[in-house]
């Protein structure tokens, strides 16, 4: 009977552990796209921009490594979990054995199998599975981080992007206004109309204009590098890179009085310190329960022949069952230091909770001052931008009738598109603002 009850309880034991490991997480594209609030993004009625966004999500470089961190977080788990499982192990042990009064030896096989189990009574294997499941949530949140992250930035990227082409656009003009003007000036200085002091200041003014000009072209490579990094494409690519025009930019989206909380406590970083608490509180508990006594069972089953696998049967068989219940007594303070050392780390999430919370609130609020400041900024250069205007087509009209000469008309038109550019600047600066908002909210913006 005794050998029936070991043979069930070895049935028992011997569980295949693979079926107790979680599968590794995929992040589907729908998650993704969730995780950037794409219904979002798609109301600037950018189709380029839209196609950056999607590339990124497929393709980014650090969006398939917080994948993968995810997934190492789950085998993490699955390792700890082990712990709460059966152990089993089974062998072959060949021998040339000789009793005492013989003079010859005899061959032996035995075939082995193990197994021991810790009965978690007191739950403290499962506390630690969940102090994992808790970095499974945490990596999963860092995942969603990375998501906005990197979106935010293809986002402020191409709108940047296409500022320096608007501004490289007007620039050209202004360079060859300046190129007139300086031939003007020369003309007039040769006549004794203008002193060389105005001629070298205008000429001065027209070099500076080609130094800006190849400034802002070099800006807008760089970008577009970084753009071909962020959507994870080849630097040498960049050359067909297409962008919206900067006249067909729309910017439809309300700007909110206020935030509510509720936003800041959806940010992931937020969600990751809350769940480092709850780590750290588990972490606390097991540390306590090291202190109790340690339940085992442990089994052996081997088959025992001196005529190899001809002989294997239960006549042939050494079967043992055991308990034990253990009690560390000393241990040099391991345990006690042990415990105080989670006792920190739960002082020390508790401080980065609190910090994260302000830390959420001044980004909040300092993404939102800056979107209504520069929304105020904005409409006012516009308005210097249209008296430019009314100014320009007076004095466009002065000049038709010859009351003012080219050289004044060339310099009101000058600054007119120094208007214009700060103009466009400005009008990015929304763009981004609004982008700034939605990364400090999480994406949780409508």
């Amino acid at each position: 009977m005794h050998k029936k009850i070991i043979f069930i309880l070895f049935l028992l034991l011997i569980i295949p552990q693979n079926s107790y490991a979680q599968k590794k997480p995929v992040t589907d594209y729908n998650t993704k796209i969730s995780y950037i609030n794409m219904d979002w993004w798609k109301g600037f009625e950018d189709s380029c921009l839209n196609e950056y966004i999607f590339k990124a999500i497929l393709y980014n470089k650090d969006l398939q490594i917080s994948t993968l961190k995810v997934e190492e977080s789950i085998e993490n788990k699955n390792i700890k979990r082990a712990s709460e499982m059966p152990s089993i192990s089974a062998g072959a042990v060949p021998a040339l054995y000789k009793l005492p009064g013989l003079t010859n030896s005899d061959d032996l096989i035995s075939l082995p199998i193990f197994a021991n189990y810790e009965l978690d009574l007191f739950g403290k294997n499962r506390d630690r599975t969940k102090s994992m499941d808790k970095l499974i949530e945490i990596s999963r949140q860092n995942e969603r981080a990375n998501y906005i992250s990197v979106s935010s930035a293809v986002g402020s990227t191409y709108y940047n992007i296409v500022k320096l082409d608007k501004i490289i656009e007007l620039q050209k003009q202004i360079i060859k206004d300046r190129k007139a003007i300086y031939d003007l000036m020369k003309l007039s200085n040769e006549e004794g109309l203008v002193s060389t002091a105005d001629t070298v200041n205008a000429n001065k003014a027209y070099i500076k204009s080609n130094s800006d000009l190849t400034e802002y072209q070099k800006n807008r490579a760089r970008l577009l590098n970084m753009l071909a990094v962020l959507i994870g494409e080849s630097p040498e690519n960049t050359d067909n890179f297409v962008r919206i025009a900067f006249e067909d930019l729309k910017l439809n989206k309300q700007i909110p009085d206020s935030i509510s909380s509720d936003k800041i406590e959806n940010r992931p970083d937020y969600l990751s310190s809350l769940k480092m608490l709850e780590k750290t509180g588990l972490d606390i508990r097991a540390a306590k329960k090291d202190f109790l006594p340690v339940f085992n069972i442990f089994g052996l089953l081997s088959f025992n022949s001196t005529e190899y696998l001809s002989r294997m049967n239960w006549t042939n068989s050494v079967s043992l069952l055991a308990g034990s219940a253990l009690l560390p007594i000393f241990t040099g303070g391991r345990k006690i230091a042990n415990l105080k050392l989670q006792k920190n780390k739960y002082n020390q999430a508790f401080e980065n909770y609190k910090k994260t919370y302000l830390t959420s609130l001044q980004e909040v609020n300092d993404s939102l001052y800056d979107l209504k400041s520069d929304n105020d900024k904005f409409y006012k250069t516009l308005e210097s931008y249209d008296v430019e205007k009314q100014d320009f087509y007076y004095t466009d009209l002065k000049y038709k009738e010859g009351i003012i000469s080219n050289l004044d008309l060339l310099q009101k038109k000058e600054n007119l598109y120094i208007t214009e550019q700060r103009l466009t600047k400005e009008k990015i600066d929304l763009f981004i603002d609004h982008i700034s908002l939605y990364k400090a909210v999480a994406g949780d913006l409508t």
